[in-house]
């Protein structure tokens, strides 16, 4: 089983489906509301595991019922829980989402995931040096992301940053990273002055950005490649990335080549799409090589 740590976010997906979004200062009748478990560190996590991976997550909840059902999310899928401790100061984060129109808006509160520190993380240094692959996120502070690219420089272990939400990278980060991986949004924020094109040039068989429907680009030394995703018709597209992600951590640590390890992600995240839920439509090992057939 390939060894896996994601350190990242955590928290309660607070969901609400409408016909359509409210304007500002609109109201407007909502179908349904759901609370999901979520964050963009315990999605890649629950979907590795889900994948076949032995997976260990660095992270912080609230002591509060939203923490308490995080934790035992993560423990019914087989996530190694040991390094996601409760704090008694901040409230377990949460996510606020609309879905309307066949996309989601989402607005993330932080809270207890601002006490995943560099001082936190220095903890679990073991964790992380012994992991065939290291993915993390945004939605923690920025000086914690610096310090887990420093401990995996110096015990050689690969970084996958997934540079989500949008912001901008320090430049010591994106060179010890292994693997970035970008939407298109995220690719201009972190890329000023530079086209995509450029970028990928800079980067080759390390930045890919996913373009959504359009499939995953990037520059393997020689030219730039695209690698197609599948066509599916959506239910809920909340952690189709976080799908993706994890699905190219597990390929590449468990040794596949890169455009077989993008293929392999890029199903994941289609078949993640067709249920409800960011965690809810995250597809199994066998689900998705017997759709790979």
């Amino acid at each position: 089983m390939a060894k896996i740590c994601v350190i990242g976010s955590s928290s309660m997906d607070l969901v609400v489906t409408s016909a359509r979004r409210p304007g500002a200062g609109e109201t407007v009748l909502g179908d349904s509301f759901k609370t999901v478990p979520g964050g963009k560190g315990a999605n890649q996590a629950v979907a590795a595991a889900r994948l076949g991976a032995n997976v260990s997550m660095i992270g912080r909840v609230g002591d509060d019922t939203f923490g308490t059902a995080i934790l035992n999310n993560f423990k019914a899928n087989g996530v190694n829980t040991q390094n996601v401790k409760p704090v008694t100061h901040l409230e377990s984060g949460t996510a606020h989402i609309v879905l309307a129109e066949g996309d989601n808006s989402i607005v993330v509160v932080e809270a207890a995931n601002r006490e995943v520190t560099p001082a936190y993380v220095d903890e679990a240094a073991e964790v992380i040096q012994r992991a065939d692959i290291v993915l993390i996120q945004q939605e923690i502070p920025e000086e914690t992301v610096v310090r887990v690219s420093e401990i995996c420089a110096q015990s050689g272990t690969p970084l996958l940053l997934n540079p989500a939400p949008a912001r901008k990278v320090p430049d010591e980060v994106i060179d010890k990273a292994a693997y970035i991986t970008p939407n298109e949004h995220e690719a201009e924020i972190l890329f000023q002055g530079m086209t995509p094109a450029e970028a990928l040039r800079k980067y080759p068989n390390k930045l890919f950005i996913t373009e959504g429907s359009n499939g995953v680009r990037y520059f393997d030394g020689e030219q730039e490649i695209v690698v197609p995703t599948f066509k599916v018709e959506p239910v809920d597209t909340t952690g189709a990335g976080d799908t993706f992600n994890a699905a190219f951590a597990v390929a590449l640590a468990e040794g596949k080549p890169l455009q077989d390890s993008i293929r392999f992600a890029n199903r994941a995240a289609s078949l993640s799409v067709t249920k409800f839920g960011a965690q809810g439509g995250m597809p199994t090992r066998d689900e998705v090589e017997e759709s790979l057939k």
